[in-house]
């Protein structure tokens, strides 16, 4: 993923690149500035962590079981997102935020998410968080349970320049749920570290 990332940056021949990773494309992005720390000019990282943990530890197995087992009872990508979406979601979700969340968890095939979802069990770049050298905004969710604020509150610190900010009535999805408030977000960023009035 990092080198389908890079090539699509160097593709696109920008002179400035603000990468936004959510969730899993989060542990992307920073995987891609520990990599290459010169492909990207700035990041946001959304509703994600620097640290899954140990690929072999008990929260990160259940993590792992409880995402899968639907798809091993045979529910299928729908089945599985129509009992996972619910849990990942603010409490107050639209009913519509809820079943734009499905629809694009519906669209993965069911072999990626699996691959995807193991290779995220022993992602660490926590000691990586001191390299960046870019602007970097760690946008969490009041409501996530994935990526809680307090850890990438924590994130942010230990950035060196790094920035938080909190949206509120939003949970893991938050950019379905509060789109908004997510681009709001987004927007200010962006005008505040690298609008040079030209």
């Amino acid at each position: 993923m990092v080198d389908a990332v890079r090539s699509l940056v160097a593709r696109l021949g920008a002179t400035r690149t603000v990468l936004v990773g959510h969730s899993m494309g989060g542990m992307v992005a920073q995987e891609l500035v520990a990599l290459h720390p010169g492909c990207v000019q700035g990041l946001v990282l959304a509703c994600t962590s620097a640290s899954f943990g140990k690929a072999d530890g008990e929260w990160q197995s259940r993590f792992v079981a409880e995402r899968l087992a639907p798809l091993d009872a045979g529910l299928g990508m729908a089945g599985m997102a129509r009992q996972l979406v619910p849990a990942m979601v603010a409490p107050g979700a639209s009913d519509a935020a809820r079943e734009a969340a499905i629809a694009v968890m519906v669209r993965v095939p069911e072999a990626s998410y699996r691959v995807a979802l193991k290779s995220i069990a022993g992602f660490d770049r926590r000691a990586a968080l001191a390299s960046i050298a870019v602007p970097t905004l760690c946008l969490a969710a009041e409501h996530d349970r994935t990526a809680p604020p307090e850890v990438m509150q924590r994130m942010a610190q230990r950035i060196p320049g790094g920035e938080y900010q909190c949206l509120a009535d939003a949970g893991h999805i938050a950019n379905i749920e509060q789109p908004a408030a997510f681009q709001a977000a987004l927007l200010s960023f962006l005008k505040r570290r690298f609008d040079t009035g030209g």
